[in-house]
């Protein structure tokens, strides 16, 4: 990864948030008492709005580490988190997590308390480890990801992570370099991701809500759905 200096990929987030009227903040607060959950509270470089055309959510520098040399140390990301609000999603499958398998022997602890999900895929099962809680059905996130949509995300070329947790989507990107072209391509895969999951939902007559700033927690859900 190249030595980009805080500020400078910092100059790179608010670009493109200008260049989408996004609201930018260098570091996430939370919204008004009363309104939507914010998304990535706390979240350096937070971008917030429609970050991909159809895709409405949030994201943050994620990964964080100190690096440089001394007296000239930055705290940089060495990945991208985003998240949209989908409690539509969350109806069908409340939990669940899509790992990339080169994690930490920490993270490898982590999964025993959960269920591993396999899918037909030799290549997605190489790559990815899908759990849901030991408490729930394995087969409706089976049923959510279709062939088409498995081979897509076999496709992405660096380690992701994705899944919903308090009905929320996220996706964490590791990121190979401090870019302009690395921040677009993590927001359009996120936004894949999104659509992708919206139209699973929309094959089984589940009728997802239409993309919108509720994803992004700057409104409340047309029907004031409580976005959990």
């Amino acid at each position: 990864m190249p030595a980009a200096g805080a500020q400078e990929w910092a100059g790179l987030v608010s670009a493109y948030a200008g260049s989408r009227d996004l609201r930018y903040e260098p570091v996430g607060g939370l919204n008004p008492k009363g309104g939507p959950a914010a998304l990535c509270p706390g979240g350096s470089n937070r971008l917030t709005g429609e970050l991909v055309d159809g895709f409405w959510g949030a994201s943050c520098d994620a990964d964080e580490r100190e690096q440089g040399k001394m007296f000239r140390k930055e705290v940089l990301p060495n990945a991208v988190l985003a998240k949209a609000h989908m409690p539509d999603l969350a109806r069908v499958v409340p939990i669940f997590n899509v790992e990339s398998i080169e994690r930490t022997a920490g993270d490898t602890l982590d999964r025993r308390s959960r269920r591993r999900v396999e899918f037909e895929s030799v290549d997605f099962n190489k790559r990815f480890i899908a759990t849901v809680p030991r408490d729930h059905d394995p087969i409706a996130l089976r049923e959510l990801f279709s062939p088409s949509f498995i081979d897509w995300i076999t496709r992405i070329p660096v380690e992701v992570d994705f899944g919903i947790t308090d009905a929320q989507l996220f996706f964490h990107w590791r990121m190979r370099e401090r870019s302009e072209a690395e921040l677009k391509q993590s927001l359009h895969s996120a936004g894949g991701i999104f659509e992708r999951l919206r139209r699973e939902l929309e094959e089984d007559n589940l009728h997802p809500y239409q993309p919108g700033p509720w994803h992004a927690g700057l409104e409340p859900f047309p029907d004031s759905a409580a976005s959990a």
